[in-house]
């Protein structure tokens, strides 16, 4: 993080508003973006920017169509802004909360998979309290991120131990289904 900060503080400066990046040209933004990771994000930001401008008066949408509708937001990123920016009840399974809410529902399919993701976006979205759903997110987050980590996770330390049942069955070290890693073919190239 501190060695973008320089880059992000020279991205904000030329680009203070949402107007201001929406009327930018593209290979300025691209040029600015330098340092900050993939150009991809870089041109959605762009076309974001100009989508929010031109539909929203320069309004961020705040609700989950809304967000979803910006180029490149899709669904856990929408709510992520949705609960974090604006304390909106809104569902979010990223890395962190897909490994506790597998273990917390014991699930050891795959989490993946089109039934693996309906079943923790339906619980993501039952568990989130009526106030301060950002806070409760952001929570859930950190702790499966310091406390449901994947290997070794710290079950005594957990407050919702009394609730998982990967720890009441002791399947913590295999819950979540790790991801098949696709298989490497070997090929060997001669030329004539």
């Amino acid at each position: 993080v501190v060695a973008v900060i320089p880059y992000f503080d020279r991205f904000l400066s030329r680009f203070p508003s949402v107007f201001d990046l929406a009327a930018a040209e593209e290979s300025e933004v691209l040029k600015l973006w330098e340092g900050l990771g993939y150009y991809s994000r870089a041109r959605n930001i762009h076309k974001a920017a100009k989508v929010v401008v031109e539909q929203h008066g320069g309004v961020f949408p705040a609700d989950l169509a809304g967000l979803q509708a910006l180029p490149g937001i899709g669904r856990y990123t929408a709510g992520a802004i949705a609960s974090f920016a604006f304390d909106r009840r809104a569902p979010i399974v990223e890395a962190n909360t897909l490994r506790l809410y597998s273990r917390l529902l014991g699930y050891d399919g795959d989490p993946r998979s089109t039934d693996g993701q309906q079943l923790l976006w339906a619980f993501a979205e039952a568990v989130l309290p009526k106030s301060q759903p950002g806070r409760f997110n952001q929570a859930l987050m950190e702790l499966g991120a310091t406390v449901c980590s994947p290997k070794a996770p710290d079950c005594e330390q957990c407050p919702v131990s009394g609730f998982c049942r990967a720890f009441r069955d002791q399947s913590q070290a295999t819950i979540p289904r790790l991801a098949k890693r696709a298989e490497i073919t070997d090929v060997t190239e001669a030329s004539v």
